[in-house]
């Protein structure tokens, strides 16, 4: 149920609610879709401390939106109106998810990926999931990879807890084994985040990116995290590489990457998920 002083904040700036209603899918924030004379819309909103994560999260929207690469939500509002705090955004009716969808999920993907900057990271910090996420810029995608990547998950409570002895000894010497192990590209604007329930599809069957992490990475690491817990039909993969082809042997290459949102859901849901992490290790 909505809060009284969220509902009396957004009457004042979308008109009085006539009808809300709660949304599945997140496991952090309440989402509900708000009803007005003026139309609907959706609202996301947790206690006060949460502020910063809805600042940062409509950056990153913002971000993504100004590259016109992909369609990402209207953010409205970031609410601040104690105990609480939320983002207002535009609502977006949902689709299909078919062949045209998938193609221009790739070509779509591809031109964001092309947006760059000098170095690797972002010039603020923001989340992935509820962790924090340092984006520390690096001239080199490895150093910003270990350093601000995959030791701050290994020095987070659950994983000090779960990846201790051999397993911890070899992150060590995958580190040492890195150096040159990348293709070097220029950084990409990532969308940081992008499993299947960040990704919806428009009442016009386009796709449309929520709840991002961005920052600016090696964009197979987009690739891989994309196919980590979710797979996707060969026409995203030909509509991508054709508007961007990607390395040779970056199928092989994508299993390193996805240690990081690995290590994300140790840190978030516990031990479930080391045995993946120990597979990946074993293999290199």
């Amino acid at each position: 149920m909505l809060p009284t002083p969220l509902k009396e904040r957004l009457s004042h700036s979308i008109g009085p609610v006539l009808s809300t209603q709660a949304l599945g899918g997140g496991c952090i924030h309440h989402a509900q879709r708000i009803d007005t004379h003026k139309g609907s819309y959706f609202f996301k909103w947790n206690q006060q401390n949460h502020l910063d994560n809805f600042e940062v999260e409509a950056k990153g929207l913002e971000l993504l939106g100004k590259t016109k690469a992909l369609q990402v939500p209207e953010v409205l509002a970031v609410v601040d109106v104690p105990p609480y705090a939320g983002l207002l955004m535009e609502f977006i009716d949902p689709g299909n998810r078919n062949i045209p969808f998938w193609e221009a999920l790739g070509r779509g993907l591809a031109a964001l990926h092309r947006h760059t900057q000098p170095t690797f990271g972002l010039d603020h910090n923001n989340y992935i999931g509820a962790l924090p996420q340092s984006n520390t810029r690096h001239d080199r995608w490895g150093n910003f990879f270990i350093e601000e990547r995959l030791l701050p998950q290994l020095n987070m409570p659950q994983a000090r807890r779960y990846v201790t002895g051999e397993l911890r000894k070899r992150f060590d010497r995958l580190f040492d084994a890195l150096e040159g192990f990348f293709p070097d590209e220029p950084p990409a604007l990532l969308h940081g985040d992008l499993w299947g329930g960040n990704l919806l599809a428009s009442i016009e069957g386009l796709p449309v990116l929520i709840d991002p992490a961005v920052y600016y990475g090696h964009r197979e690491a987009e690739l891989a995290f994309m196919g980590l817990f979710d797979g996707h039909p060969d026409a995203f993969y030909s509509a991508y590489q054709e508007a961007y082809p990607v390395s040779s042997g970056w199928r092989e290459r994508l299993d390193i990457y996805n240690l990081y949102p690995l290590l994300v859901h140790v840190n978030l849901f516990g031990q479930g998920y080391v045995a993946s992490v120990e597979r990946i290790l074993k293999r290199f």
